[in-house]
This record gives structure tokens, sequence and C-alpha cells, in this order.
């Protein structure tokens, strides 16, 4: 898998990714962070009703190299876990843009204007 970073996404430094959906921010993580974690074999998400804070633990995800601790882009109530995860975390060692983590609702919406742009995070990477 190559490291390819679309660019309708904004990043965090720490390799999540964020898309905007209506009011809502969906969150996963990136292509470099699955291929630096190996295979994926468990994730542990926080429920709906979370509250979640910028640069803040939120889950979890268990690789056969380590557990790599996820931290939230923005600020927020978690509306929604993808369960499907706890079915099939391997899903997101395929394609980790399609497999989403979690949705929140940011407290501050303009905050996603501040994550990283794709060129800038490929310039950290």
């Amino acid at each position: 898998m190559s490291s390819n970073v679309p660019t309708d996404l904004r990043y965090t430094k720490d390799h999540e990714w964020a898309r905007r959906e209506g009011d809502l921010i969906v969150v996963g993580i990136t292509a470099h962070a699955v291929e630096q974690l190996g295979d994926i074999t468990l994730v542990t998400l926080p429920n709906a009703g979370t509250k979640v804070t910028e640069g803040e633990r939120f889950g979890d995800v268990d690789s056969v190299k380590a557990v790599s601790e996820l931290f939230a882009p923005l600020g927020g109530e978690v509306v929604e876990k993808n369960g499907e995860l706890d079915a099939a975390p391997e899903s997101l060692n395929e394609d980790p843009y399609a497999g989403w983590m979690i949705k929140i609702r940011p407290t501050n919406p303009a905050d996603f204007d501040a994550l990283l742009a794709a060129a800038d995070y490929e310039k950290l990477l």
C-alpha cells in the first residue's frame, strides 16, 4: 500500500484524518499510520455521547506490533462510532480512508480549518 494522501481530507500530526460531512466531522487514521502499525487486530472506540477534547486520546488501535493511541483532531461530542470495526478491524489495513472510526459534532466547527492540509501533512511525512 502506498502512502497516498487524499487532498479532500484534513490531517493531524498524530496521523488521524478528518472529513467534513454536513455539520459532523468524520475521523479515521491515515495510510501512513496503518503502515507503521502493521496488521490491525483490534480497535477500541468511544460510544456515542462521549465528549472528546482536541489532541486528547479517544481510543486505541491494537496491531501485531503495538498498541497505539488515537487522538481527537478537534473537540466535540461523538455522535457515532463505526461498529463494523468491532468485528472487522482488519478492514482498516485494506483502505484506511474508507474505514472511518468516529463521527464528531464539533464544539467549534472552525477548528476543522486549523487541521493540516494534505500538502502540509505530506511535508510532515
